[in-house]
């Protein structure tokens, strides 16, 4: 396998924005729960529940270092899709490389709609959605040299 990403918190001055000290001090960078899964599980750093048709935005406290040519792309967890219809608001959430330079310090936000009709609580700890690596292409005539400064939406406002 071709090691090719890092994980990292973001630092807690960041992470105090959108969270509390003790979310931080409980962040857990991602991790695969066996040698052979394609996704790196992410953890909740505090307890939260999602009523049937509510939303939520969760600041994970992650960062990602990635090789060019590469993309994070961000899933909940299979079994809380199937569960709970559990969606990410953005349906799939793209991690690309220069993210992780951006003014926010690259921190990944996942934002998810609980679809179904029953509670979902997710316990400090526990894993709530997964991350995918997969390398990516471009046109032979692209010619892209914009440099990314800004967070999610930022990529079209030049």
């Amino acid at each position: 396998m071709k090691k090719i990403a890092q994980f990292f918190k973001v630092s807690e001055e960041e992470f105090l924005k959108e969270g509390n000290l003790s979310a931080y001090n409980s962040v857990i960078l991602p991790k695969r729960a066996t040698s052979g899964s394609a996704g790196y599980d992410f953890f909740a750093s505090e307890t939260f529940t999602v009523q049937p048709n509510q939303t939520i935005k969760i600041a994970t406290g992650v960062r990602v270092k990635i090789e060019e040519g590469w993309v994070l792309k961000i899933y909940p967890r299979s079994s809380l899709g199937f569960k709970y219809r559990l969606t990410l608001n953005n349906t799939v959430g793209i991690i690309d490389s220069d993210y992780y330079f951006a003014y926010n310090e690259g921190h990944i936000f996942i934002k998810m709609t609980n679809c179904g009709d029953k509670e979902l609580t997710v316990e400090k700890g526990k894993a709530f959605a997964q991350g995918i690596f997969v390398e990516y292409g471009i046109t032979v005539d692209d010619d892209c040299d914009v440099i990314r400064t800004g967070g999610i939406g930022s990529t079209d406002k030049k």
